[in-house]
């Protein structure tokens, strides 16, 4: 990680494939079953005055990067459907037959693209509230049981509190790290970083030169997660140890609190490289040896891709950034479609 000149630039993994981020535009690049690289490209709106409030800005970024990551993990979802099932209609197959009854009532009421919303936004608000009861209420309703056992240390009833929630979310992290699907997602979350470091480190944009990279890197966001468990852990402590619910509400409505002081704390980590700053990112770096995985030159060159599509132009950095959807082809060509370029701004400015 040494040596890396601090950009802007960031992204996120998806599905067989990921999503780059630059200062002017926001890139999605999937790997499609003909080897192809699907491509879209979106211009980013201009900087809001919040960018420049503290803590503030932590908070709308923490709520814009939800929204956005739902819309992406949905298009993302939408692509996916659309290539399997023109690999399906090219093998005689019909992609109805591997439907479950659930998905077929929703298409039958609501129609197709309205019955994926509904499933991936429900899926969306399950993992939520999942994640809010995993790693927030229940860790705070097992503490009771230490206070049942005689514990009434507040100071070491909190730090118990603090570190069974990071634990868990290790575990967790562990656990689904098993998962095939998930392990391809972690080798893109690594194409990822490996990409950004060659970019920072003014490298040409190949396969073979980001490879040679970390697959950590310090802005990510599984760093940002542990620095929301650690700081959760310093302002939890100093509201004491009330009653069970009075403690479960004060932990949701400091949520917004704990993420932007988060996020503080990663943009500096970021930007500064000393002593202090490696030992405050330890513990997020340690933990992206779970979330990022040794990626394939294929998948670095998906990453690529996406970076490319969110780069300044070259020979005119001011030029105006537009929506566009296309091909990267295997040769090198890239093909926009105008048809998917035009359903796209539609879907987007609707």
């Amino acid at each position: 990680m040494k040596n890396a000149s601090p950009t802007k630039v960031g992204g996120q993994a998806i599905l067989e494939g990921l999503m780059m981020q630059g200062s002017r535009a926001l890139a999605i690049a999937m790997r499609e079953p003909s080897g192809d690289i699907h491509l879209t490209v979106e211009p980013l709106p201009a900087p809001a005055k919040w960018k420049k409030w503290p803590i503030v800005r932590g908070v709308m970024s923490f709520v814009n990067s939800l929204v956005r990551g739902t819309r992406i993990l949905l298009y993302s979802a939408e692509v996916l459907e659309k290539l399997d099932r023109e690999q399906g209609e090219a093998a005689g197959t019909d992609p109805d037959e591997e439907k479950d009854r659930l998905t077929l009532f929703l298409e039958k009421h609501f129609g197709e693209k309205k019955a994926e919303t509904i499933m991936l936004y429900s899926s969306v608000a399950l993992s939520i509230v999942m994640t809010v009861g995993l790693f927030i209420i229940l860790p705070t309703l097992l503490m009771n049981l230490l206070r049942s056992a005689g514990l009434e240390n507040v100071v070491l009833l909190n730090l118990c509190e603090g570190i069974l929630r990071i634990c868990m979310f290790v575990v967790y992290v562990l656990a689904i790290s098993r998962m095939k699907e998930i392990h391809r997602v972690f080798q893109y979350h690594g194409a990822e970083h490996k990409t950004i470091h060659c970019f920072e480190n003014g490298l040409e944009l190949t396969p073979q030169n980001a490879q040679s990279f970390y697959t950590l890197h310090p802005r990510c966001g599984t760093s940002f997660m542990m620095f929301v468990m650690v700081i959760s852990l310093l302002v939890f402590s100093l509201l004491g140890w009330p009653g069970v619910v009075k403690r479960i509400i004060s932990r949701l409505l400091l949520i917004p609190v704990v993420a932007g002081l988060s996020y503080e704390l990663l943009q500096w980590t970021g930007r500064h490289d000393n002593g202090l700053v490696k030992v405050l990112s330890l513990p997020g770096i340690m933990l992206q040896k779970l979330t990022t995985a040794e990626p394939d030159l294929d998948q670095l060159e998906v990453a690529i891709a996406a970076m490319n599509a969110v780069l300044p132009s070259q020979n005119d950095p001011e030029l105006p950034v537009e929506y566009w959807v296309g091909t990267l082809r295997k040769d090198g060509s890239l093909v926009k479609d105008e048809e998917e370029t035009a359903a796209y701004i539609k879907e987007r400015t609707e």
